[in-house]
């Protein structure tokens, strides 16, 4: 399916990649114009889902390249440096709820669509911003 994956940044809709660029099952990291990284998922399903692209526990730029998988029936997305799950949906870790410098353990979600209709791993975007 072919078309435009946006993200809503508070004000409106920015592109950020055409969505034949994603894999089903992995992400990709896009820059935004503030300087944001922004990790982008396209799950087996067909959802697309966007969360911040910084580990909270290593503080590397990696999300983008997570594990996407579930737990029971919650999206999952598992960090590659060490192994934290984080929920799709609202970003929350599963494994601690503190990161080492004692802020909440939780990835930023951002409201994310294609142009093509493929419905996004998110609400509407006036409960996310």
């Amino acid at each position: 399916m072919s078309g435009t994956v946006e993200l809503f940044d508070g004000r409106g809709w920015t592109p950020v990649c055409d969505q034949d660029a994603l894999t089903p099952g992995r992400g990709v990291a896009v820059l935004t114009e503030d300087g944001r990284q922004i990790a982008v998922f396209l799950d087996r399903a067909g959802g697309l889902h966007a969360l911040d692209n910084r580990d909270p526990f290593s503080g590397a730029y990696v999300i983008s390249r997570g594990i996407l998988g579930s737990r029971g029936d919650t999206p999952t997305v598992a960090s590659p440096m060490y192994k934290h799950v984080f929920d799709l949906r609202d970003g929350r870790c599963l494994d601690e709820e503190t990161a080492p410098d004692g802020t909440p353990a939780m990835l930023r979600t951002y409201p994310v669509r294609s142009t093509a209709g493929t419905p996004s791993g998110l609400s509407s975007p006036s409960e996310r911003v």
